[in-house]
């Protein structure tokens, strides 16, 4: 399914931005409803499921929170994520330096947190039972944790030297963190260790090692404003403004050397990857200018590139229980890719005569219908 994504026709996105959209999430519960943001600070919620039954629709957005909104944020809103137990509730961050906390039902903020600077991305854990952290990546080069049930944001993570673009927990183990930085670094954290990272990533494997190794030691040769771990949580996927990107073994710390060829990131802030899950090998989706490419995440292979937007894609997200994929670009669409099911045959041929490579492997009947065996 995943290989014959192609732009939908039938199915579009309501839209209701009027500016570039930076980021999507589809909440993982029951798979239907979506929430965007955008550079005007606009957030929408979308219900992606068919209610008209017809097959053709659009999927309607059920609320937005606009300018006439007290609680609107006044900039960009660079990151929204539902809270990934249920969906009354949701997160927004933004350059105007907060992280909002919204009961979905009421659309008013539960809590408002405040930093010192742009907050660039933000990120809830998908596993965590023993705590309620946000990790919150800032102007600033601390990482910021932002406890949900004390309120309080004490908690900090020093390391980096300059501002933190990306951040995400690891969907295996509940206390281990990536993040990202625009000096080139991508650490790993420990969040109940107070004193230094876990591991700072080093793309040539310690092999150009030096006397002060862990000052050298860097991911990419340039910013990293884009982090996703694999569903399974061994593998981390990093990109970098070195047009660059890397797949890392998250235990080891490992660069595994996959080539995937110039991956062009001109971005200046954060870029929302996705990583496809449920399919036998993992596909990787990434903005690419006005495209995505659709890269296989263990040996580099460009499968395609999906086109369709007008101008710079910046966020794309996966839907695993059908295997879509949504897009977020800076010409205000969302953008629906659902896979493409094989050409009806015309009823005097019949099907026993085409051609074998007629049909998609992917979609021929496993299944023995009872009639067959008498």
């Amino acid at each position: 399914r995943v290989l014959s994504l192609e732009l939908n026709k039938d199915r579009h996105v309501e839209r209701i931005h009027r500016s570039g959209i930076n980021t999507l999430d589809i909440e993982p519960v029951e798979g239907r409803y979506m929430l965007s943001g955008e550079s005007d600070g606009l957030i929408v919620l979308h219900d992606l499921d068919n209610l008209s039954r017809k097959p053709s629709y659009t999927c309607k957005a059920l609320f937005s929170v606009g300018r006439n909104h007290p609680d609107v944020h006044k900039f960009s809103v660079e990151t929204v994520q539902w809270y990934p137990h249920d969906t009354g509730m949701f997160t927004s961050s933004s350059f105007d330096k907060t992280l909002k906390i919204w009961d979905t039902n009421t659309l008013q903020p539960a809590d408002i947190f405040h930093f010192e600077g742009t907050v660039y991305s933000h990120h809830m854990s998908p596993v965590a039972t023993k705590h309620c952290l946000i990790a919150v990546g800032t102007k600033s080069p601390k990482v910021q944790l932002c406890d949900l049930k004390s309120g309080s944001s004490s908690h900090i993570l020093q390391g980096h030297r300059q501002e933190v673009l990306a951040v995400s927990w690891s969907p295996r183990h509940e206390y281990i963190l990536a993040t990202g930085s625009a000096d080139g670094t991508v650490k790993l954290w420990d969040v109940r260790r107070a004193s230094a990272c876990l591991t700072t990533l080093d793309q040539h494997n310690g092999e150009k090692s030096n006397a002060s190794s862990e000052a050298a030691n860097t991911a990419h040769n340039g910013r990293v404003n884009g982090l996703c771990y694999t569903d399974d949580g061994l593998h981390l996927l990093t990109f970098g403004t070195d047009d660059r990107m890397r797949l890392w073994n998250s235990s080891t710390g490992e660069n595994t050397l996959v080539n995937y060829g110039k991956v062009c990131n001109e971005s200046r802030k954060g870029l929302k990857l996705a990583i496809s899950c449920g399919c036998n090998s993992e596909f990787a989706f990434v903005p690419y200018g006005s495209a995505i490419a659709v890269y296989t995440v263990f040996t580099g292979e460009l499968i395609t590139m999906l086109r369709g937007h007008y101008s710079t894609v910046n966020c794309c997200v996966f839907q695993p229980h059908f295997q879509e994929l949504y897009s977020g670009s800076k010409d205000c669409n969302i953008l629906a890719w659902i896979p493409g099911l094989r050409e009806p045959v015309p009823d005097d041929i019949s099907e026993k005569s085409l051609p074998q490579q007629h049909f998609n492997p992917a979609y021929e009947d496993a299944w023995s219908s009872s009639d067959d065996e008498g």
